[in-house]
């Protein structure tokens, strides 16, 4: 029984505490402070229905399947390279607009020997076989090559040509089935259209801009070298250091551009990208493919663009045409007869529009080839039909002072006939007799005795030279292990330079 007891005593306790909980339960509501209850957020305006915004909705789409099209065949280049000491301190861009180039493009230092460099900027496939194009600046020079594909695969390329020219060139992957971008034509562009830029901007890989098409047709950024050619597109679409060498693509995914250089005062992107149309990318990019080099024509000729401020004078009707404003001493363009004030109106029969198209069509035909220009002198049309030369033929030294042993120019000067032109371009007297400076290569003791082209040499030696010949003979008789001492002609006044021999004694 006292068992019994017990346990009643157990299970009643249960509910008197529970009764005592609910007891100081109800105490705590009715004395605890009062707090002010958050108010609850208005529910948020609804999200524009699709039927609102279906035109960006489709840009959008349309956007994302071009991008989604064109990455997967863009590619990170990263260059290994080597500056050799004579090309240090060497560019082939003016230095106001080196910073533009971005870290793609390796700026020689100023330190002898060869240095080391590392650059990367930006490439696409455009056959599925791995050929891949990009800018000459960002391989120029390279020891090593790697490609970084958009599957983050990382491989070796070899490279396959360069063209400094036009600023292009070709490096290759081994590959099969390789995502690649077709080619579109540049000359169907208009101001207004479309355009995305794809690339790898400081380091951050496979970036993709949208904008238009901000101009055509713009001339050569690079005054140091007349004969580069221009056309560039200009465009809105960001392009900052690491795209050089990106393609710049039409709304159909077409390449119809490379991306390589910039204007800015920060270095960085505001607004003015340029890239190289495709009229001249393909032929030069299929040449490099097929011959490993690109050989461009040339005419001897300083030609400008016809303006609405200029046209009556050279009997423009329409603005268009080429002014031939130099004409090289013994050049194809002086063997043809062409004069300083011809007005160019159309290369074998085709109309020529200004000076850069002309540029660009006579580069891209063979050496050898001869063209017929239609030209206007004087009011009378007339056809001149010349020889194109190899372009840069006359810059490897192709002067008789070459050295007999080594086959090098021993002075590096290449030199032309005083003729009534030249003359009359270098506002020099008649009495001014010797041989015009057309060429100097670069390190050279010309280069270093400060000769610049447009210079006269007058005497070697303190003996009086009348002509081409005279001049290079006097050079060549000079002895071995001996310096030259001549006298020029620059900038309207007399000095005596003296080129320090480069062979031993």
């Amino acid at each position: 029984m006292k068992n019994w007891k017990q346990m009643i005593g157990r299970v009643a306790i249960v509910p008197v505490l529970a009764i005592g909980m609910v007891a100081g339960s109800a105490v705590y509501h009715n004395a605890k402070p009062v707090v002010a209850k958050a108010a609850a957020p208005a529910p948020s305006a609804a999200p524009l229905d699709d039927n609102s915004v279906s035109a960006l909705l489709a840009l959008d789409n349309a956007m994302e399947t071009l991008a989604a099209r064109v990455t997967p065949a863009i590619v990170n280049v990263a260059v290994t390279s080597k500056t050799k000491a004579d090309e240090q301190g060497q560019a082939e861009i003016p230095d106001e607009m080196r910073k533009f180039f971005g870290p793609g493009f390796n700026f020689p230092r100023q330190q002898e020997g060869p240095q080391i460099e590392h650059g990367i900027g930006s490439g696409v496939i455009i056959s599925p076989d791995g050929y891949i194009v990009t800018n000459n600046h960002v391989v120029n020079g390279a020891v090593d090559l790697r490609v970084t594909m958009s599957d983050r695969r990382v491989l070796p390329a070899k490279l396959i040509g360069t063209d400094p020219l036009t600023d292009l060139a070709v490096i290759k992957v081994d590959g099969k089935n390789l995502p690649s971008v077709p080619w579109g034509d540049a000359t169907q562009l208009h101001p207004g259209q479309t355009v995305l830029a794809f690339g790898n901007p400081f380091g951050l890989r496979f970036t993709v801009t949208r904008g238009i098409v901000s101009a055509l047709n713009r001339p050569n950024p690079s005054p140091d070298d007349a004969r580069k050619p221009g056309q560039f597109i200009q465009t809105d679409a960001a392009i900052n250091p690491g795209n050089s060498g990106g393609p710049l693509v039409n709304a159909h995914g077409e390449v119809v551009g490379i991306n390589t250089f910039l204007i800015s005062n920060s270095g960085t992107f505001s607004g003015m990208g340029f890239a190289i149309p495709s009229q001249i990318v393909r032929p030069t990019v299929e040449a490099l493919i097929r011959d490993g080099k690109v050989s461009h024509g040339y005419m001897g000729l300083g030609i400008t663009d016809v303006t609405p401020e200029n046209a009556k004078f050279f009997d423009s009707k329409d603005n268009r045409g080429a002014i031939v404003t130099q004409v090289e001493a013994d050049s194809p363009a002086a063997k043809a007869g062409l004069k300083i004030g011809d007005l160019i109106t159309s290369l074998n029969g085709h109309e020529t529009s200004d000076a850069s198209q002309l540029q660009v069509l006579v580069g891209q035909t063979h050496p050898g080839t001869t063209i017929k220009l239609q030209v206007m002198r004087d009011g009378k049309v007339m056809e001149l039909p010349v020889t194109l030369e190899k372009m840069g033929a006359r810059d490897k030294g192709e002067d008789e002072t070459a050295s007999a042993e080594t086959g090098k120019p021993r002075w590096g000067l290449g030199l032309g006939d005083i003729t009534p032109d030249v003359r009359q371009q270098l506002q020099a007297p008649d009495d001014v007799k010797g041989a015009v400076v057309e060429h100097v290569l670069p390190g050279s003791p010309a280069d270093n005795a400060g000769l610049r082209p447009g210079d006269v040499i007058i005497s070697v030696n303190r003996r009086q030279t009348a002509s081409v010949s005279d001049v290079k003979k006097a050079l060549a008789d000079v002895p071995k292990g001996q310096d030259a001492l001549l006298l020029v002609r620059s900038n309207g006044g007399n000095t005596f330079r003296v080129l320090h021999s480069s062979e031993g004694a």
